[in-house]
């Protein structure tokens, strides 16, 4: 049920909205277009209330920006629902600097700040468009990675057991990876009567985390098989590239955002993906920095991509012994071919995009 905490006073000029969001409510504040506070309201995070929040904004006159908070997670249905409804969404997801110090700290607090910042133009970063085939990769990828990391810590785990298992198990299970000792787990038989036994024991516990291994596999390879063909299909270009496979490719895809054009060019997309150096200078001292921030999972696969490149590039290593000679360390140079891939990567992904646009 809408709470309003000031009753909306409609009026004829523009306004500017700004939303703090969380799991199960959105609290929205309105100013105008001199910085006045014109009210504060909060509304459930259903459809519904998604109607109510862009009533009441629209009640406050003709709604020139909302900025909202969490619009890749918390918010994003509700940024589908402004966007939809012809409303400029702006992302906002700096901290309020010296807010909380000064004035404490609220969802309506926090709203109003959202508000602030968009009015001011401190924040003007576009959201990624979560309604087409990007966002489906994204859902898969997220599954992946999920059961990746799990089997991951399942192994480790299987393999902590055969260190402390009885010791004629633990020769039994004599395979030279943990993988090929998890497909000896799954074999094993265990006696359920005699599990006070820790032979039986450990039989039935790595047995158990053998098949949990195997179902993870399973779901592993169904997840590629259903993400190879959205990726493929969506970035042919990109793909194209000497060493971006499926993987990196729609990483690459989710970081940009199926509207790439919210990012303006390669130099905003490599400071995305954290590849473009900093100024580091002081006095006389003129020189830059590696950029430790931006998406690290796309700098991830950047860096990935230019491994594989000097592995199998004769025109890649060929750059890296003439940087090496020039004085440059191997971090240095890595920065400047991940900062080559950032800017031929944009073009691509920029091109792939465009078609994708075009498709009926």
């Amino acid at each position: 049920m809408t709470s309003i905490i000031d009753a909306p006073a409609p009026v004829e000029h523009d306004v500017i909205g700004g939303v703090d969001s969380h799991a199960d409510t959105h609290t929205a504040a309105v100013l105008d277009f001199v910085g006045r506070r014109l009210g504060s309201a909060q509304f459930p995070a259903t459809a519904t209330g998604y109607r109510d929040l862009e009533r009441w904004l629209a009640g406050h006159g003709r709604v020139a920006a909302v900025g909202v908070e969490s619009t890749g997670s918390y918010a994003a249905a509700l940024t589908r629902h402004l966007r939809s409804a012809g409303l400029r969404v702006v992302e906002v997801n700096q901290p309020h600097a010296h807010a909380r110090a000064r004035r404490g700290k609220s969802d309506a607090i926090d709203a109003e700040m959202a508000a602030r910042k968009t009015l001011s133009n401190e924040v003007t970063v576009v959201p990624k468009d979560t309604t087409g085939v990007v966002e489906s990769i994204r859902q898969l990828k997220v599954a992946r990675t999920g059961a990746v990391k799990a089997r991951s810590a399942a192994l480790v785990t299987l393999g902590a057991l055969i260190i402390t298992a009885p010791t004629q198990l633990r020769e039994q299970l004599n395979a030279t990876s943990l993988t090929g000792r998890a497909h000896q787990a799954a074999r094993l038989r265990p006696d359920l009567a005699a599990l006070a036994d820790p032979v039986h024991a450990a039989k039935f516990a790595l047995r158990s985390l053998a098949r949990q291994i195997a179902d993870l596999d399973a779901q592993i390879t169904a997840l590629d098989h259903a993400l190879t063909p959205l990726v493929t299909a969506t970035a042919p270009r990109t793909l194209a590239l000497l060493g971006i496979g499926v993987q990196h490719g729609a990483q690459l895809l989710l970081s940009i955002g199926q509207n790439g054009d919210r990012v303006h060019n390669e130099a905003a997309f490599a400071h995305l993906c954290g590849v473009s150096p900093l100024l580091a200078s002081s006095g006389k001292t003129d020189r830059h920095r590696l950029n430790h921030g931006g998406d690290r999972q796309a700098n991830s696969a950047l860096h990935m991509i230019t491994v594989v490149r000097l592995r199998h590039c004769e025109r890649t290593r060929a750059y890296m012994a003439r940087r090496t000679a020039e004085g440059k360390t191997k971090r240095e140079t890595m920065r400047c071919l991940k900062r080559y891939i950032a800017r031929q990567v944009y073009n691509t992904l920029a091109a792939d995009l465009n078609d994708l646009e075009r498709t009926p």
